[in-house]
């Protein structure tokens, strides 16, 4: 399937996945609005501000990439984050609001602002994780979050049923990008040590999983992608060199 003169909306497009499958999708010949709050990082055809846990904010962005580009045909759900690596007795309020209003309010409200504006023959991806697969310890708030993203996707699956319309998840383990220095709170060497010792999957890589997935015959539709390092069998088991 040819990407050239189609449309996209990407949110979390100012780094890492995001940024990578904005980047892939442009030289494709896709006409991209991305989303992010650090708007001077967006490197798409349409950069606009977003943030995913405001419903004002997240409005006004969708409908400025909609008149901007006439329409989508792709939207790639990406914005997400971590907050600490903790028990969950250690747990505090304030970052399991933030996680879960980011990983599934944002993914919940940009879709359903978005579904209006998706033309047949459309595509809706969201990134998800191995952490929306199998639990691993100290992680649950993003654990939780990562989990009612594929449970969602599942249900917009069946309500979409019949429509021209395919769904795809893409759910990552290890990918070195700025996740852990946000998890962390900005601690580069707790941050490195996540991929020390392993060579893990690269934004790139995931979105070329991606752009395989929208690239399929349009009667196929590519329900789950799971992708890992060599060295990640769970998210709880990594061998280091």
């Amino acid at each position: 399937m040819n990407l050239a003169g189609k449309t996209a909306v990407v949110t979390g497009a100012s780094s890492g996945i995001g940024a990578a499958t904005v980047r892939k999708l442009r030289k494709a010949g896709v006409r991209v609005a991305g989303g992010a709050r650090r708007l001077e990082r967006v490197e798409a055809d349409v950069p606009l501000a977003l943030d995913v846990t405001d419903e004002e904010s997240s409005r006004v962005f969708v409908e400025a990439a909609v008149e901007a580009l006439g329409g989508i045909d792709i939207l790639f759900c990406n914005a997400g984050l971590a907050l600490g690596r903790v028990p969950f007795t250690e747990s505090t309020e304030a970052d399991e609001t933030t996680v879960l209003h980011t990983n599934v309010d944002g993914v919940l409200r940009i879709t359903r602002l978005a579904l209006p504006h998706i033309r047949d023959g459309g595509h809706l991806v969201f990134m998800g994780s191995i952490a929306g697969r199998q639990a691993y310890p100290h992680g649950a708030s993003y654990i939780a979050s990562k989990f009612a993203v594929r449970g969602f996707t599942y249900a917009l699956r069946e309500d979409l049923l019949g429509r021209p319309i395919r769904i795809t998840t893409v759910d990552a383990g290890l990918v070195e990008t700025e996740f852990s220095v946000v998890r962390f709170g900005g601690d580069r060497e707790k941050a490195d040590a996540v991929y020390e010792g392993i060579e893990p999957v690269t934004p790139d890589e995931v979105a070329d999983c991606v752009l395989f997935a929208l690239t399929r015959p349009p009667h196929v539709n590519i329900d789950e992608i799971v992708v890992k390092a060599l060295a990640q069998s769970s998210g709880a088991r990594v061998v280091r060199a």
